[in-house]
């Protein structure tokens, strides 16, 4: 495979990988302020384990399966994965779906954790380390996923993975010089961008199982893209002023 799919799968897993560690940054923070650092970081320690082993297992037994089939399967996967991520950011960029604002997720998990019952300063707090091994495993699963179908219908399993680990090597280092919730990372955008990768990855792939002929060979991913997100661009303009024309017409 050319550049053009190493490059592409890297950048997919890493952008995917980017948002759901950040959204498991805030639990966990929650969960270390609130309950005990120990607690937090070894939930989150075991969480992430739990995912690499899983990454380890399926991404390897799916590299036994004919080529077309996974090919078709995944491209199916991955399509799903993009348009649901992709509809939810247009919904969002065109202001019909609010924001995530991490720091309000981050009022409300310690909240919580304040009343889920009293902390007592012991070695592991249950609460706070099944809290924080959850945040990882729920907010991760979604990105094992991403990595095993992206890495392996291409045998590029390593660069996703390797994709996925920058993601979560960064989201921890920031967490560490921070210790607050990445409120400024534009989650929407990087969802937009995640959304675009994932369908035109998926209908590559699909074209590939179904023996689709395609012309410019590799290029053909970058056309792909350059549709997928142009297509939503313009669906954004045209939520936004449709609401506009809604408003105008109410006053």
């Amino acid at each position: 495979m050319g550049w053009t799919h190493s490059a592409s799968a890297v950048l997919a897993s890493f952008l995917a990988s980017l948002v759901e560690f950040v959204e498991a940054l805030t639990i966990v923070l929650a969960v270390g302020v609130t309950r005990g650092w120990r607690s937090a970081i070894a939930g989150a320690l075991l969480g992430a384990a739990l995912l690499t082993v899983l990454v380890a297992i399926f991404g390897t037994s799916l590299q036994l399966v004919p080529i077309r089939e996974l090919q078709f399967f995944v491209g199916l996967l991955l399509l799903v994965f993009g348009m649901r991520w992709l509809s939810k950011a247009i919904l969002r960029a065109s202001g019909v779906l609010g924001l995530h604002d991490e720091t309000k997720i981050f009022a409300r998990q310690t909240e919580a954790l304040r009343l889920s019952g009293e902390f007592r300063n012991i070695a592991i707090d249950g609460v706070g380390f099944i809290t924080s091994f959850k945040a990882v495993v729920i907010e991760g699963t979604e990105v094992v996923f991403i990595v095993i179908a992206v890495g392996a219908t291409g045998h590029m399993l390593l660069p996703a993975s390797l994709g996925a680990l920058a993601a979560g090597l960064l989201v921890v280092l920031l967490g560490l010089v921070l210790h607050k919730p990445l409120a400024r990372i534009p989650e929407n955008t990087l969802k937009f961008s995640v959304g675009v990768l994932l369908s035109a990855f998926g209908v590559f792939w699909i074209g590939e199982g179904l023996h689709l002929p395609r012309f410019g060979e590799d290029w053909v991913v970058v056309g792909l893209i350059i549709c997928f997100g142009s297509t939503a661009l313009g669906a954004v303009r045209i939520i936004k002023h449709r609401a506009a024309f809604q408003r105008g017409l109410s006053k």
